[in-house]
């Protein structure tokens, strides 16, 4: 291995379950074995995170896949190059919703309780009847403003034909703060990732109405980011820490007993001051349910080929930016997604770990239920998770842009 440019390093992280790759690799010791010196810090918001990032506070950050986009593109008003080699997991996101709201889904379509699916179609109803009333618009939040919760939430609501941006009120808040808000009735509901549905849920103040996984099978949750410059001006200690979170991830996802133990790394190191029932809800339990379609539905760190950086998924994101009217222009969403998303990083770091990745630079979405093989660069295959949308939409990522938008007022 070329020596490392610099052994320290800052990684910026949310309290979430799907941080759990940087908790393992500190405490395992994968870090250290790659030669780095890492500091884990953790931040109140995702725009805190931003920040740091942005104004050179941390060298790395846990982030939202839409977030490394936004920054090239400055859609925050800071524009920063930045990257993203490595997906940290697939899944683990939610929508929840106020048990009174819940509750007057159920009055409204009774077979909204006993079956997910209805209940965008419920939602739909009480939103007439409430408009019918004169009443203020639920209030929805989402953790950020370029989130794949937030575009995710407009995917659901917009199939029950609810317009998100007349219908209800969309509303950002950060994630540990969603139980919280539900409960004081500044919120009426939230998309947010583990555990902190389950937060809501173990409190009896919200009720999950969709998981993530029923809008798009196996999305991609989080990624590093990295600036573009320090990436160029580090690329072997970029290598390190990839390696180093590669083993992590895979790790994870060895057995019950590794995801077990990560719970506690959570919980025990100060991360997540939750009780271990929460915390465990989504990271563990889900985990060892079996090889059936719940197994499918579970947080994925390595298996289904989840580290690898498609660019397929930053461009479904990239089209709901087009969508929704919050980005124009094409060819340079294009060129940014080119730029941000580096499957070459990823698949330097992950043979240098023998392990094979995908002979294609983009995959599908919308055409496999189940799980399905692709060919590796090694002549072998390797299996990926199935990759459904919401009402069996599909996504062609060679014509990611829809010919027509949705037309702000």
């Amino acid at each position: 291995m070329s020596a490392l440019e610099t052994h320290h390093l800052r990684l910026a992280m949310l309290p979430l379950s799907d941080s759990a790759p940087l908790v393992v690799a500190a405490d395992q010791g994968f870090f250290a074995e790659e030669g780095l010196d890492v500091e884990l810090r953790v931040e109140s918001s995702w725009a805190a995170v931003r920040d740091a990032i942005q104004l050179e506070q941390v060298e790395a950050a846990h982030l939202l896949p839409l977030m490394p986009l936004a920054a090239t593109l400055g859609l925050d008003g800071r524009p920063t190059p930045m990257l993203s080699a490595l997906t940290l997991n697939l899944n683990g996101n939610a929508i929840s919703l106020s048990r009174p709201l819940f509750e007057h889904m159920c009055r409204l379509l009774p077979e909204a309780a006993a079956h997910p699916q209805r209940r965008a179609e419920a939602l739909a109803r009480v939103i007439a009847a409430r408009r019918e009333a004169g009443l203020e618009p639920l209030r929805l939040a989402s953790v950020h403003p370029f989130s794949s919760h937030r575009y995710l939430l407009r995917a659901w609501l917009d199939a029950a034909g609810i317009d998100p941006d007349r219908d209800v009120e969309l509303r950002v808040v950060p994630p540990p703060l969603m139980a919280d808000q539900v409960e004081a009735g500044w919120i009426d509901g939230y998309c947010v990732g583990a555990p902190w549905n389950d937060l809501g849920v173990e409190r009896g103040v919200a009720v999950v109405a969709c998981e993530g996984y029923a809008i798009w099978h196996n999305a991609g949750e989080k990624v590093l980011g990295v600036r573009e410059q320090w990436a160029e001006r580090h690329p072997n200690t970029h290598h390190a820490l990839l390696r180093a979170l590669i083993r992590a991830g895979h790790w994870l996802d060895a057995d019950a007993e590794h995801r077990l133990a990560a719970c506690r790394m959570l919980i025990d190191g100060g991360y997540l001051a939750l009780p271990h029932s929460v915390v465990e809800a989504e990271l563990h339990a889900r985990f060892v349910a079996g090889e059936g379609r719940d197994a499918q539905r579970d947080i994925h760190f390595a298996r289904f080929n989840a580290q690898h950086p498609w660019r397929t998924h930053t461009l479904w994101f990239a089209a709901q930016l087009h969508r929704w009217g919050h980005f124009d222009d094409e060819i340079r969403l294009r060129e940014a997604v080119e730029r941000c998303v580096r499957p070459d990083i990823y698949r330097a770091a992950a043979h240098s770990l023998g392990i094979a990745t995908a002979r294609a630079e983009l995959c599908s979405l919308g055409e496999h239920a189940e799980p399905h093989h692709i060919d590796a660069d090694d002549g072998t295959v390797l299996l990926l998770g199935a990759d459904s949308l919401l009402a069996g939409g599909r996504f062609d990522p060679s014509a990611p842009f829809p010919a027509s938008r949705v037309q702000k007022p």
